[in-house]
């Protein structure tokens, strides 16, 4: 009977790497790291010439769009589009060249994209929102909007998004799907508003001398367009006081400045031709 000793010496001399068998395993080692780095290093080249081709094709369709006088909202757009597609192609030439196989990875893609496209339905209706808006053209680049419980100025136009940018300097992100398909009021549409003012009187007051007066402040302001003509009418009898309604016509960029300005010399001249402001008042009659 063989001694176990002996067959366990018998195995492992038949376990041992036969001679030459090392130096090929290195080789086909080195083989692979030659191949990967090769790869690697290609796939590096494409990725840094890609970045660089997509911001040439960004800058040629700058100039593209300056010298046609493309509408700024169409350029966000386009730019928002191409740069997401010029990527995702950057991205697969990337992994191609590292040796994957692209047609698996496209149909993983695929498959990724319809469980995303599920679970982000809203996004699909937002691009479809966004193409209505720059068909459409409810608002362009630069115009001040109120839509969504928000207002503010139009920045950016975006694939699934545009970006207001608030009063006080706040970029707020409003879904273009709610925009499509909500209200949106333009303020800066027309070339011209309309502002309001309420001017109060004491009753005892010159009502002709009030009108007048209110008047002579409109036509003092050049800003004041004379047509429409303004108009100053007697507005309501409150409880302590006679309520004047002012309007006027200016233009679009004069709204604000005319508007605060003239409560400022509707003051002044009160105060000049000595027309009351009222005061809540109370009247107590005792009973004898």
């Amino acid at each position: 009977m063989t001694h176990p000793l002996i067959l366990s010496a018998q195995a492992a001399a038949e376990l041992a790497f036969k001679p030459g068998q090392i130096e090929r395993i290195l080789e086909q080692i080195t083989d692979w790291c030659l191949a990967t780095g090769k790869n690697i290093l290609v796939a590096i080249a494409i990725y840094v010439v890609g970045r660089m081709l997509i911001n040439l094709i960004h800058k040629l369709m700058q100039r593209v769009f300056t010298r046609r006088d493309v509408d700024a909202g169409i350029q966000s757009f386009l730019r928002s589009f191409v740069g997401i597609t010029l990527n995702i192609l950057l991205i697969v030439s990337v992994v191609g060249a590292l040796g994957i196989n692209t047609t698996s990875f496209a149909a993983l893609l695929a498959s990724a994209g319809v469980a995303v496209g599920m679970a982000l339905s809203g996004n699909l209706q937002n691009l479809a929102g966004g193409l209505i808006i720059l068909l459409f053209k409810p608002y362009r680049v630069g115009d001040w909007i109120e839509a969504q419980g928000t207002a503010g100025t139009v920045k950016e136009i975006q694939i699934f998004h545009t970006i207001l940018t608030t009063a006080d300097n706040r970029e707020v992100y409003v879904p273009n799907g709610a925009l499509s398909s909500g209200v949106v009021t333009n303020y800066s549409r027309n070339a011209t508003r309309r502002i309001e003012w309420t001017a109060s009187v004491a009753y005892e007051s010159d009502m002709a001398k009030v009108r007048r007066t209110l008047e002579a402040v409109l036509a003092a302001d050049k800003r004041v367009l004379a047509d429409p003509a303004p108009m100053v009418e007697m507005g309501a009898f409150a409880d302590s006081a006679v309520q004047f309604t002012v309007r006027a016509w200016v233009k679009q960029e004069d709204y604000w400045d005319v508007h605060f300005a003239t409560y400022q010399a509707i003051f002044d001249a009160f105060a000049r031709e000595a027309i009351e402001f009222p005061f809540p008042q109370i009247t107590i009659n005792k009973k004898a």
